[in-house]
């Protein structure tokens, strides 16, 4: 029998996730230390767009996640709140955005990971990481390995998220660490005219990519019917994970910039960098390849939590017949939405080898990480709305928050989202060509938001006309 368009189904996932298991994938997933070099190179003055960030857009989001997945508990989150609070096709333009900036994100991440791996071997070999041929290779291949993972289940697909988010938190506490020493050792200081933001409108861009750093606390919801327990899972695990990430953060953020000048700092090698020029001045040189493991392990957690969580988006759009049907099967042995996950790792990869087109690696990585934050921060505009949409008299709450708290925080939240995507279209100093930059911002975004749009009323005419036909 074909699928009517926005019919409900109650898929049969299975609950492995339990309070720390989110706790660690909220690390892994907010906790992106690739996109902290993008952020410092704009100089200290960041820190004030990090506590606007904070306030104005994180908080906002732990407040939404709480209250939201307690009104609207199950598979698909973001996508789900869309669709009952505005209707199908907000729903279903939600999820798609949602899911398709991980296709530009996931190819970043992986670069990331190429970028930082080759330190592992010692010094000498960092320059391959310019090496388009071995870091597309390299790329490519851990694509696979983390698809066959996440195709495995998230009972084991999740140990390579908590090995990430433990990576991650090592890594970033190392690194601040360092930066501490540096501070007392060599008398590192930060003037109080190096906090002044300078007349320059390119700092702003590094708002839009700040904000998309402080996105994962709604990942969870996504996975709703995987976790244990959810109503109590969630809330505890969302205020632990939320202030690590956001300590790990500024501090990650602070440190680079205390090793280095904000001149020198590279897109893809910043951390690696910032450490290498801080061990071997207190000493300490050897640890290098094993921050470098650390900080690889981190990453590869990160990109198994998006493709692994993203591929729920599809799997749900699937079951109610906006996408293919296929999107909606459940491996027979493993539990998981295989078609889904293989399906976003087939397309991630083509994209990563297209990114490469007319641009060297740096070049790809800045212009695939600004249009994954708008297609990724269009959600969010539903989110906080949906936020606003509960507060008005006459509609449930959980009775966590009080109708003016939640009227605060989807407001500011709107207003943060809508400032970053606005932003993310002004070039970074990293981007040479600036008409090439805006040419794929623009025909990126109108691209994939012209599919949604195409995808969802073609469905709808299909169903009409079957509907006619019987």
């Amino acid at each position: 029998m074909p699928e009517t368009p926005g019919q409900t189904h109650s898929p049969q996932l299975k609950r492995v996730l339990g309070r720390w298991d989110m706790v660690l994938l909220f690390v892994v997933a907010i906790v992106n230390l690739n996109v902290v070099p993008t952020i410092a190179a704009n100089g200290v003055s960041v820190v004030w767009l990090w506590l606007l960030a904070l306030l104005g857009f994180f908080l906002p989001q732990g407040i939404a996640v709480i209250e939201l997945s307690q009104q609207m508990p199950g598979e698909g989150g973001i996508y789900l709140w869309a669709k009952r609070i505005f209707g199908d096709f907000h729903g279903f333009l939600s999820g798609w955005c949602y899911w398709t900036n991980n296709i530009f994100y996931l190819p970043t991440v992986l670069l990331y990971f190429v970028g930082i791996s080759v330190f592992v071997a010692g010094p000498g070999t960092e320059h391959l990481a310019d090496n388009v041929a071995f870091t597309l290779t390299s790329a490519l291949i851990l694509l696979a390995v983390l698809t066959t993972l996440n195709v495995l289940g998230l009972g084991v697909g999740k140990w390579v998220n908590n090995l990430g988010g433990i990576g991650t938190a090592i890594a970033a506490v190392v690194l601040i660490g360092l930066g501490i020493a540096a501070w007392h050792t060599r008398d590192a200081q930060f003037s109080a005219a190096s906090f002044v933001p300078p007349a320059d409108i390119r700092l702003l861009s590094s708002f839009g990519v700040i904000c998309f750093g402080l996105v994962g606390l709604e990942l969870a919801s996504v996975m709703g019917d995987e976790i244990e327990e959810p109503a109590r899972t969630l809330p505890g695990a969302v205020v632990w994970g939320g202030v690590i990430s956001g300590v790990l953060y500024v501090g990650a953020t602070l440190t680079l910039l205390i090793a280095m000048p904000r001149e020198d700092v590279g897109v893809l090698q910043g951390i690696m960098q910032a450490v290498s020029r801080m061990a071997n001045q207190d000493g300490v040189g050897w640890i290098m390849p094993l921050f470098a493991l650390v900080l690889a392990v981190s990453v590869a957690g990160i990109a198994s939590a998006w493709l692994g969580g993203m591929a729920r988006i599809p799997f749900v759009a699937g079951l109610d017949g906006y996408m293919p049907q296929a999107f909606g099967k459940l491996h027979p042995r493993y539990a998981t939405p295989h078609v889904a996950i293989i399906v976003q790792a087939v397309i991630s990869g083509a994209f990563l080898m297209m990114s490469f087109i007319g641009a060297q690696v740096k070049e790809a990585f800045v212009t695939m990480l600004d249009l994954a934050v708008v297609l990724q921060l269009v959600p969010f505009l539903y989110i906080y709305a949906a936020l606003i949409k509960v507060s008005l008299p006459g509609e449930a709450r959980s009775g966590r928050f009080s109708a003016a708290t939640l009227r605060a925080a989807g407001i500011a939240g709107f207003i943060c989202t809508a400032a970053a995507m606005s932003v993310a279209f002004i070039p970074s100093r990293h981007i040479d060509s600036i008409w090439l930059f805006e040419a794929k911002m623009v025909t990126g975004t109108l691209f994939f938001v012209g599919l949604a749009a195409f995808l969802f009323f073609s469905a709808n005419r299909k169903a009409a006309r079957v509907a006619t036909s019987t």
